[in-house]
C-alpha cells in the first residue's frame, strides 16, 4: 500500500486540508492508498485543525474534525512513499532533516507536481475567508492530479 504525508507549518490548515480531500478521493475510488499530515513546526500538536479550515471542508463535504496535529519527523522518510511539502519554506524546513539523498528524493512541492499552474499552497490563516476556499480549491486539483498518476502507473 502507498503511503502519502502532506506537510505544512503547523498541520492546521493545508496539510490537514490535504489530508481529508485525498482520503475522500481514494474512498470514493476504493484506493489502498495510507494518508497523514504533519507540520514542520511544534506549534499545534495534538491540535484539530483550524476552525475555519474545518469550516471549509464541511462546505465542501468533509469532515477533517477528528485530525490531530503531529511534527513532521526523521522516521517519516522511512515510513512515507511520497512526501510533499505544502511550499518552498516547509520543503527547505524538510530537507533539512534527510539523512541522505534518498531521503531527499522523497520530497516534493505538492503544487509544483500536481497543479498545472503553481508552486506554492500559500498559507490561509492569517488571511480572510477567501484564502481557505482559494487553498480548498488548489488542492482538491492536485489531489486529483495526484490519483491519476497512481492509476496511470499501473
Amino acid at each position: 500500500m502507498k503511503k502519502v504525508l502532506f506537510v505544512c507549518l503547523g498541520n492546521i490548515c493545508r496539510s490537514a486540508m490535504a489530508e481529508g480531500i485525498l482520503i475522500d478521493k481514494i474512498k470514493k475510488q476504493d484506493l489502498k492508498i495510507d494518508v497523514d499530515s504533519a507540520g514542520t513546526s511544534n506549534y499545534h500538536i495534538g491540535e484539530a485543525p483550524d476552525k475555519r479550515m474545518q469550516q471549509k471542508a464541511i462546505e465542501h463535504g468533509l469532515d477533517i474534525s477528528n485530525q490531530k496535529g503531529r511534527q513532521f519527523t526523521t522516521s517519516d522518510f522511512d515510513e512515507f512513499d511520497y512526501i510533499f511539502a505544502m511550499d518552498e519554506s516547509n520543503n527547505t524546513n524538510i530537507l533539512k532533516l534527510a539523512r541522505n539523498q534518498e531521503d531527499e528524493n522523497g520530497v516534493e512541492l505538492f503544487l509544483e507536481k500536481y497543479h498545472p499552474d503553481l508552486t506554492n499552497v500559500p498559507d490561509p490563516y492569517y488571511g480572510g475567508a477567501q484564502g481557505f476556499e482559494d487553498v480548498y480549491q488548489m488542492l482538491d486539483i492536485a489531489c486529483t492530479n495526484f490519483i491519476k498518476s497512481l492509476q496511470n502507473e499501473r
